[in-house]
């Protein structure tokens, strides 16, 4: 499994309207090929930092996506509220899951 994590910062004036501009940009991951689960975490407590995460089924099915209309399409509003924040991407390979 390939894991990307995206942490962004969000102020607390923009928070609401970023997270139904994320949500709703969600909908276009649907059936995306080798995409098993894909989250938005609201931050606890005074943190200002979102966490998003994809679990793809490999690095090949991410990359791929990458090209994707559904790339574009969930991307491609990118004056919506809070989708100009601060962010930084990291990508992981599961060793071990104990779901498994």
């Amino acid at each position: 499994m390939y894991v990307v994590v995206n942490t962004l910062e969000v102020g607390p004036e923009t928070a609401e309207a970023f997270e139904k501009a994320f949500i709703d940009s969600m909908a276009n991951l649907e059936g995306v090929p080798g995409l098993g689960r894909s989250t938005l975490m609201r931050p606890e407590g005074k943190s200002n930092t979102y966490l998003s995460t994809m679990e793809f089924d490999s690095k090949e099915d991410f990359f791929a996506w990458l090209k994707s209309d559904s790339f574009k399409a969930s991307h491609s509003d990118d004056q919506a509220p809070g989708m100009q924040a601060p962010n930084a991407v990291a990508s992981y390979t599961v060793i071990k899951d104990t779901a498994e």
